[in-house]
């Protein structure tokens, strides 16, 4: 789908990320990971890609131990990864959101958990939300073996849940570079709170991170 114009900071007029908003969204009760992810003291980084990076980065930019979430391009190369091309089709990347968290205070197997609650739905390929094309594809792209390990397990036991009617379809990618996006779409649900696609599509996931799983939701917004 074609991006929506939106009107941006200083008043120059870009291309919207992501499309008007003509589907239902939806959450789920994401069961708990069997395979707790066993992860050393430090900051780790995580990348996941789930439809439009506004929504994905204002979730996780809500989620206590997140230092930082960074809307990005990812799975295709430097000539490609731009927000003109990536929207049109042209390229291979998917629109991505590079996390940056503690693992004392959330890991990565709760990560995925949430994403999967409140973020993308596993079951639709090429495709979230009100969003289409393959840049708008739902992945795991695990950057270590404790990572790749626990998303293995965790998709697995998600087919066996029962949780979701139809099959679980999102897969893991390798890691390849990542490149961020422009600056205007940085941080964008808390500079645009009153954007037609924020309220209805990202701030019902913010919504649903508070009241799923308040241990785990920061009222404080934790910028790219």
């Amino acid at each position: 789908m074609k991006g929506l114009r939106a009107l941006l900071a200083a008043g120059t007029l870009a291309l919207a990320a992501c499309a008007p908003a003509n589907a239902s969204g939806a959450t789920f009760a994401a069961p708990a990971a069997e395979r707790v992810a066993e992860e050393a003291s430090g900051l780790r980084t995580a990348y996941f890609a789930g439809g439009c990076f506004w929504g994905v980065e204002a979730v996780f930019s809500h989620v206590k131990g997140v230092k930082s979430a960074v809307s990005g391009y990812h799975g295709g190369n430097a000539a490609t990864a731009n927000y003109a091309q990536v929207s049109a089709g042209f390229s291979q990347h998917a629109e991505t959101v590079k996390i940056v968290y503690d693992p004392k205070l959330v890991r990565y197997d709760q990560l995925l958990r949430l994403f999967f609650s409140v973020i993308a739905d596993p079951t639709l390929k090429d495709r979230q939300g009100p969003d289409v094309g393959a840049h708008y594809r739902a992945a795991l792209i695990p950057v270590s073996a404790e990572q790749r390990a626990v998303a293995t397990a965790y998709l697995a036991q998600m087919k066996a849940s029962g949780v979701w009617q139809r099959p679980i379809v999102t897969g893991i990618e390798p890691a390849r570079r990542f490149y961020p996006a422009e600056e205007y779409h940085q941080d964008f649900a808390l500079k645009n709170p009153q954007h037609g696609y924020i309220r209805r599509w990202d701030a019902p996931k913010v919504a649903a991170l508070k009241a799923m799983y308040p241990a785990l939701y920061s009222e404080r917004f934790q910028p790219g």
